[in-house]
């Protein structure tokens, strides 16, 4: 984890928070008597995470819609001049370990618990760290509050990653593409081999060398010692228009109605046309959100990569009319 990274970032971050005002009546503003702001921005002090978000708010950012869209399930729960941090940050981890997230972080595991507890409150650099050690994407929770370009710090990894997403929505086999070059079968090869990833994914060698040209011309890949290699981890989310997502996933549902027809050995296919209450249908919902929560947590967990497979999850309702 690159904690001077993530410094500059917070400081750059509260800097894009006071906007146009200046120090003074920034701290004014937040109801301080002296000025606290010099430290922050120079990187002296920092204010606990709850502290940035609570002045973020009272600037006129909407903290609860900006986390809720980075965070679809994953509400920011508000409370009395502030948020519940604690209970947010707890559940972004899912299925991962308290133990997991803190080698991730470099600290130790009774310091991580004592933030995700609430006796502890994280600096806005240490929750920064946290949530990139969680998800890879801390970039994009920044561009939900202030304007990305106002923290330089992340700009680069913001446009990589958005420029993977543009790529995902408009030709959806580079992300599978890409997660085959992750697996350790690909990296064992002596040198890049197009035509073997095509043949992992079934698909026509051609397709598969534009797609990497694609990859390789928004530098989401490099090559490196012969083969291509991802510029940064990458768990590419497709976050955007609903039409535009609607499409990726009717792509993917394709692709699955597709292999149904012919299964592999492996592969899973269920389903039950059912019947049951409001209530219940509704915990079958969160059943379903709740388990594909998990699969993501899983995959952003997973030490090595020797498979590839996509995961859809189904709910349709018939309501009538």
């Amino acid at each position: 984890m690159d904690r001077t990274l993530m410094k500059l970032a917070a400081r750059q971050l509260l800097r894009a928070i006071r906007g146009k005002r200046t120090q003074q009546a920034f701290a004014r503003k937040l109801g301080f008597q002296s000025n606290p702001i010099t430290d922050w921005e120079h990187g002296r002090r920092s204010p606990t995470a709850e502290q940035a978000l609570q002045a973020a708010q009272r600037v006129g950012i909407d903290v609860a819609l900006g986390f809720a869209r980075f965070t679809p399930n994953l509400p920011l729960e508000r409370i009395k001049d502030g948020f519940k941090l604690d209970t947010w940050m707890r559940r972004l981890l899912g299925t991962m370990s308290i133990s997991e997230v803190a080698t991730r972080l470099g600290r130790s595991r009774p310091a991580v618990s004592r933030w995700l507890s609430g006796v502890a409150k994280p600096r806005l650099p240490e929750f920064l760290e946290f949530v990139d050690a969680a998800t890879g994407h801390v970039q994009d929770l920044i561009a939900e509050l202030v304007p990305i370009a106002a923290v330089p710090a992340l700009k680069a990894r913001f446009d990589v990653a958005q420029a993977a997403r543009r790529l995902a929505l408009e030709r959806p086999w580079t992300e599978a593409i890409v997660r085959v070059l992750e697996t350790r079968a690909y990296r064992a090869l002596p040198g890049h081999r197009a035509d073997w990833i095509a043949s992992q994914l079934g698909l026509p060698r051609n397709e598969v060398a534009e797609c990497l040209a694609l990859l390789r011309e928004a530098e989401v890949l490099v090559e490196r010692d012969g083969k291509l290699v991802e510029q940064q981890q990458l768990n590419v989310d497709t976050r955007g228009g609903k039409a535009a997502l609607r499409a990726i996933k009717a792509h993917w549902s394709r692709v699955a109605a597709d292999r149904a027809v012919q299964p592999n050995q492996d592969d899973l296919f269920a389903y039950n046309v059912c019947s049951c209450s409001s209530e219940d249908m509704q915990r079958i919902r969160e059943v379903l959100r709740a388990a594909y929560r998990e699969v993501r947590s899983i995959v952003a967990g997973s030490a090595e990569c020797d498979e590839v497979a996509l995961i859809n999850v189904q709910f349709l309702g018939w309501r009538g009319q």
